[in-house]
Formats: C-alpha cells, structure tokens, sequence
C-alpha cells in the first residue's frame, strides 16, 4: 500500500498524555491510517517527512482566538498558524459580526475595536459584508480555502444589537418578546454549525464610545434563556469573560458562578470564563476555581480557562501605551509618524522635558503604567516572560543609580527602542508557579492566546510554541510540564473541551494534522510590529523557528516556517 503523507522516525506525543515513544505515523484521505512503532514498517508513500531527532505532535487547537474579522480575508490566520495552530475557535467575549444588519456595520466594527484592540480601519477595510444573519456569515466564511480549521460561537454583542437596536446596545432590559426573538437566533446559530455562545461580564470590555459590551449587566433569566438556546440547537460551550475571573467577586458579578453551574446542570452545557490571578488578590483564584469546579449533577461542567503565560501589555514606541504618552511634550508628538517621532524623542532637550513634566494618565489602570517600573521588564531580543524580581525597570535603575523614569525612558526611545513587559495578571508573586497549579487543575484549561486581539499592545498568540519551549523544556524558576503535559493541554484537552472529537490525538481514524518539531531549537523570536492588515494597519506579531513541518487534513501547509501553499483548512460546522 502506498500512503498519501508519512512521517518517518520521530518522538511521537500523542496528544494523550501517553508517554512519547518513537514511531512512524501515515497519513491517508485526511485521517491518521497508521502507526508503526519502532522497528515496523508503513511501506512506501507517496509524500515523507523526516522527523528523525524531531517531536511529532497532533496539530494544536486554540479555543481563544478573535478572528472573527481576519477570517474573511486573511487564509493563513497568522500569527497563529506560526505556531502549530491547526484549528481555531473565535466569537469569544461577547463580541463578532454576526448576527449584522446592514446600519450596524460601523457600530460593530468600533465595538471590537475597543473591547479586542482590533484596528478599525482594517476592519473596515478587510471586511466584505456578505452576511446579515448568523447562518449566513458561515456561509460566508466557507468561501475562502485557508491553511487551517476555523469554528466560531454567537456573541452576545451582536445578538443583543440585532434584536434591540439601542436598547441593546446600551444595555437596557429585554422584553419577553426580545428574549424570545434573541434565544432563537442564538438556536439557529448552533444549529448551523456555531460551537456555542459568548459573553462579556466585564467591565473591562468596553467599546470606543466608552460604553460595556452589551450583555454585561444581563440578568438570570437572559442568560439562562440564551444558554437554554444553545442546549435546544444542540448543545455545546458557554463562554464568559466576567470580573469574577478578572480581578474580584466583590461587585455585581458574584453570582455569575450560580447560574454558570445552573446552565451546566440544568442544560448539560461546558460553562468556561476566564480566570486569572490579579495583584490586588493573588490568591482568590483559588476559592474561585474550587467554587467553580465542585461536582454538579448532569453531564455539563464549568471550567476555567487560564493562560500558559503574563497576560502582558507591550509597552513601546509604537505600540497602544508606554509610561511617557501622557506627558504634555509627548502628546504634542503623538501625530507624527514613528520615525519622526523617534528622532524628536532621541533629543536631550525633548527627553528632558518629559521626564520633567507629570503624566495626564488618570485611573488606576493607567497609574500603573505611568509609574509601575517594579512590574516592567525589558523584553529585549530574546523574550523572558517569567523574569526574575531584580530584572524589573525599577531594581535595573537602582543599581546603576538612575532615576527609574530616565532608565525606562532609554529603553523605549534610546537607541535599541526595546519593547517593555508589563505583566497586568497572572505575575503577583514574580513566578509562574500559580499558573502551573491552574494548569494542572482539574477545573481548568490552557486558553487566552486572544490570537488577533491586541494587536497594538499584547501578542500571546505565540502561547502554542511557549508552551513547549519554556514549560516543558527552559523553566528554571520552578517545576516544568512535561512535554506530554504541554502537548495534551494544547491538544486533546481543548478539542474535548468543544466538543471536536475528531481531532487532538494522534491516534488511527482522527483527522490528520500534525506538528513536526525540533524540540532543542524551538524558539520564540522577540515582537515586532508590522503594517500588513488591510489599510496597512498596524499590529505585533511574534515569529518562531523550530516548526519543520505543519499539516492539515495529510497535506503541509508550512515547511521550515514558510508556507506551501496547500490550504486545506474548513469550517467546522458543529460538534463531532
């Protein structure tokens, strides 16, 4: 017999946990077909890969995502197709473009701007409006072959808006009518192939005119409405950015943990919010997620999604924010191009008269990013994203008896123009150790890269190849995951988690996408900016080297980094 695609001689990690062992895997009419251990043969195919000295890995399903816009005109979803992603799920945090009328273009676009960081100028030029109702954005996303799998889920956001115009835009109460007009988009939506729902319960999401996402203050019986549509076109994921994850459950969002575990026992729905570890209580996650994982009757579960990694802002010279743009002689710069506005800040008379001046920066938020020099760290060429205490902006200035403020400012604007790491969660006690207890949780799961969010300021949709690079191979600080732990977390566990059964372990008869890695020379390269969304918007994104080989469905859609061109990349309409 002669196989379509086979991979010859790596270290396969199966995606299972299994322990890694060495084996060939073939690969035909899309599905894994075979695997010869060492010392078998699968006979002559008609495409190989060598992986001899390489890891083999299922392909990497990342469940956090905000592609939503991208989708439409990018086929290779960079950058997370750098990193080994081989499906993807966006529609998260209450936020997309569809459901869509033809006047609520414009607001949509300004909603996910100010909640994800997403240019609208790309957004407005990027997206061809193809669609109204939810089932016809699927459709539409079908049209364009791309290098790898995409789902989606029914935000909030845009249900909201399309049933209540600005009622529901500005968050006021649905009526009964407007409850059942929503629940039966949200049942059409995942009849249709949508893996589940969305919502933000955050005060942190807001759009650019300053107002929450809708769905924010939404009561008791609107979500259970609306999670009780998802149960009735078919079940699937509950998905919830809320402040009980984000920072505290003191507030109005205390009770989100009631009715989250409501929906999953009553429905027999996955319920998953984000759930970090914020400075001000750095130790509430944990009574959080022993609330949220306690057993409940039924087959639903609440899980938490953690991130593999700071969520952390990138402050610079062209990203979103840095210590100094609130100062009057920066803000006198701020209209300038970059080049430009780098050779003004480079002179001594306009360095002097910022440090001399006081921030206009107001709130607590951004208090911390005019003064926080003891959290921010000088990412440089080679990222360190777990960096020690004493690596901090404010502990460098002191032992070279420098003003902190001077110190930050030459690594921004001197002549290297270094990116800052300002670690806003998951980094109160200056280790990671937190996160590797999440990680190992049976209540949680490896999620946030945001891949396509924050584009001006985070780039976590690198997370994938961290995950193997930091965790399971260069931890210093602390315990590290085994690569077996690292693969599973980013395979198996997440395609379980949605319901795509399919996929995330290589073993015979699941779909055949497939990482070839040199584990020993995986690395993460430093952030960069570029101008390459439509409108020659701006963005970061964050390259690796490492990745031989990734495959989708038996065909290679990158070798060493570059594409190939093979782009058999679907929709997935529903679970399986």
């Amino acid at each position: 017999m002669q196989h379509d695609l086979v991979i010859r001689g790596g270290t396969v990690v199966d995606g299972t946990g299994a322990p890694a062992r060495r084996a060939d895997v073939a690969i035909d009419e899309g599905k894994i077909s075979a695997i010869g251990e060492e010392g078998s043969s699968l006979g002559r195919a008609r495409t190989e890969i060598d992986a001899d000295g390489a890891v083999v890995t299922p392909g990497f399903v990342d469940v956090h995502t905000h592609y939503d816009g991208q989708a439409t005109w990018d086929p290779e979803l960079t950058p997370s197709s750098w990193h080994g992603v081989t499906t993807t799920v966006f529609g998260n945090c209450g936020v997309g473009f569809a459901p869509a009328r033809p006047d609520e273009h414009d607001w949509l676009i300004q909603l996910m701007e100010g909640v994800e960081d997403i240019p609208g100028a790309a957004l407005a030029d990027g997206i061809d409006w193809r669609w109204e109702t939810f089932p016809e954005y699927l459709d539409a996303l079908t049209t364009m072959p791309r290098v790898m799998d995409i789902a989606t889920q029914v935000p909030h956001g845009s249900v909201r808006a399309y049933v209540m115009g600005e009622r529901g835009a500005r968050n006021e109460e649905p009526t009964p009518a407007d409850l059942e007009a929503m629940a039966a988009i949200v049942t059409e939506a995942v009849e249709h192939g949508a893996l589940g729902f969305s919502s933000s319960r955050t005060m942190l999401h807001r759009a650019l005119d300053g107002e929450p996402v809708p769905g924010t203050f939404a009561g008791a019986d609107e979500i259970t409405a609306l999670g009780k549509a998802v149960a009735d076109g078919g079940g699937g994921v509950v998905e919830v950015a809320s402040d009980i994850g984000l920072g505290g459950l003191e507030g109005n969002f205390g009770s989100d943990i009631d009715w989250m575990r409501h929906l999953a026992a009553e429905y027999g729905l996955t319920v998953t919010y984000a759930l970090t570890q914020a400075d001000r209580h750095p130790d509430q996650w944990r009574q959080l997620l022993e609330l949220s994982s306690a057993p409940i009757d039924g087959a639903g579960r609440v899980v938490a999604q953690v991130a593999g990694r700071p969520a952390g802002l990138l402050l610079g010279l062209e990203t979103s924010l840095n210590p100094f743009m609130k100062h009057p002689t920066y803000l006198s710069l701020a209209h300038l191009p970059t080049a430009e506005r780098a050779v003004e800040l480079a002179r001594a008379e306009t360095k002097a008269a910022i440090l001399a001046e006081e921030t206009t920066f107001t709130g607590r938020f951004n208090h911390d990013v005019a003064h926080g020099f003891h959290k921010m760290y000088p990412l440089g060429e080679h990222p360190d994203y777990e960096p020690d205490a004493d690596d901090c902006i404010a502990a460098r200035a002191e032992r070279a008896g420098r003003d902190p403020y001077e110190y930050a400012y030459d690594v921004l604007f001197g002549p290297d123009r270094s990116l800052i790491f300002f670690p806003l969660t998951d980094f109160a006690e200056h280790n990671l150790n937190p996160t590797l207890e999440r990680l190992r949780h049976h209540g949680a799961f490896l999620s946030l890269s945001d891949g396509g969010a924050h584009c001006r300021l985070i780039c976590d949709a690198s997370t994938p190849t961290y995950m193997l690079s930091h965790w399971a191979r260069d931890r210093h600080k602390g315990p590290r995951l085994t690569v077996e732990e690292a693969v599973k977390l980013q395979t198996s566990d997440t395609a379980q988690l949605y319901g795509l059964g399919d996929r995330g372990t290589l073993e015979i008869g699941r779909k055949g996408d497939v990482n070839v890695i040199d584990f020993d020379n995986l690395s993460l390269e430093a952030p960069q900016m570029v101008n390459d969304l439509p409108a020659a918007a701006p963005r970061l994104v964050q390259r690796a080297t490492g990745y031989l080989a990734t495959v989708v469905s038996g065909e290679i859609t990158w070798r060493n980094g570059e594409p190939t061109g093979a782009r058999p990349g679907v929709l997935i309409r529903g679970r399986r």
